[in-house]
């Protein structure tokens, strides 16, 4: 006990000094890691201001701005080449062309131009193109088939394509004040009255285009108008209820699909050539190719077509399931063509060319598509539809040497 006591009393005030003792001790030694402190912060901050430097000219270099940084990344300086920080100003571009990131116009003109979506012309434009090929009579040289031809791009282009444009943004001005705002209707910038004249107006452009055509062809049968009548009734139908076969994922997005590749082929094969059995159902099994680009299309409005009770493809079964319906009908159809190309036609070359073609494709759905089709929607479309259409055109020739030998 005395033991414990007198090293309890040594202990206690040893344990009650240290207090004062590290207080002092303390107070001392604050002043100096203070001062350390600051000097590491001075330090840091001279040491990152050339990291920052460095990081800002390369944003400034990938921006293709003034002040860029000397890049050696040749991905890096084919961005710059493009200058990022001008594509704002494109907006008013973006605008006429009917993509999103579209400036906000007032000017009457370019909200019609807007509302016909001119971006989407061109695989109609390709589609007549590659019927001219495939009737094996068209001149590349001639200057009255260039005219018909023109004539005939025009009609299914901005005419009929301006109006299924149109007449889609009409019926679709509630989806789109959820998926695009932006667009003309949703944001008040045109008269839903005035929309309905232009529909109507590109409508009987087309139509009156056709009877043109027919006549300036020879066609006992008016072939081209009962093909403009047909198209611009599965327009209709595909957005106006109360069919509106977009609601349905299947039919709506393999109608879309036929208006793309089908209906354009057999406008520019009849204009120059006969529509064959073979050829409609070649063109018809194509575009199966064109629903699953439809599906792609819907990858980026899932949100709005949920909200407003459309069953597309993604909807319905899910983004998982649908890329995958979307890469096989792409591919299977696009091999099975080549297949009767070889084995049916016996045109071997235009075989291998477009095999070579579909090969490109399957890589850009392994690197965007697959891995995520919402985000990467724009990549894959802008690095494999070139070698779709191109495929088309391919194809087209192919049977256009056929029917050039009989």
């Amino acid at each position: 006990m005395m033991r414990q006591r007198a090293v309890g009393a040594v202990a206690g005030p040893r344990r009650q000094a240290c207090p004062s003792a590290c207080s002092v001790t303390r107070a001392a030694v604050r002043p100096a890691i203070a001062g350390r402190q600051l000097l590491r912060v001075q330090a840091s901050q001279q040491t990152d201001a050339p990291n920052k430097q460095a990081e800002d000219g390369g944003v400034r270099q990938m921006l293709g701005m003034k002040g860029a940084a000397l890049e050696t990344d040749k991905f890096k300086i084919r961005v710059q080449l493009t200058k990022p920080v001008t594509w704002a100003e494109d907006g008013g571009v973006r605008q006429m062309l009917g993509m999103k990131g579209a400036a906000l116009e007032t000017e009457k003109f370019k909200i019609r131009v807007q509302l016909t979506k001119p971006v989407t012309w061109v695989p109609l434009i390709w589609g007549v193109v590659c019927g001219a090929a495939a009737s094996g009579n068209y001149v590349w040289n001639n200057p009255e088939d260039i005219a018909k031809l023109l004539t005939c791009c025009m009609m299914s282009g901005p005419f009929l394509t301006g109006y299924t444009q149109t007449i889609n943004d009409y019926y679709d001005r509630e989806i789109d004040a959820i998926n695009e705002p932006y667009r003309p209707i949703p944001s008040g910038r045109i008269s839903e009255q005035e929309v309905v004249v232009q529909f109507l107006a590109l409508l009987g452009a087309g139509i009156g285009t056709s009877v043109l055509l027919d006549k300036w062809a020879g066609h006992e049968f008016p072939i081209m108008l009962v093909l403009t009548l047909f198209g611009s009734l599965v327009s209709y139908i595909y957005s106006a209820p109360p069919l509106k076969l977009k609601q349905s994922g299947w039919i709506g997005n393999y109608a879309l699909g036929s208006s793309y590749i089908a209906l354009p082929w057999w406008a520019g094969q009849a204009l120059f050539g006969e529509l064959s059995l073979d050829v409609m159902v070649l063109t018809v099994l194509y575009s199966l190719a064109g629903l699953g680009i439809a599906i792609v299309n819907d990858f980026k409005s899932i949100e709005g077509d949920r909200a407003m009770g459309l069953q597309s493809l993604p909807v319905a079964f899910g983004v998982e399931t649908a890329k995958w319906i979307c890469v096989s009908t792409i591919d299977v159809t696009q091999l099975g063509v080549a297949a009767y190309l070889y084995a049916g036609l016996h045109q071997t070359t235009y075989a291998a060319v477009l095999l070579g073609l579909i090969l490109p494709q399957m890589f850009f759905q392994a690197k965007y598509l697959i891995p995520d089709p919402i985000a990467n929607d724009v990549k894959y479309q802008a690095s494999a539809q070139p070698f779709l259409v191109f495929g088309l055109l391919t194809t087209a020739l192919a049977i256009g040497h056929v029917n050039s030998m009989v």
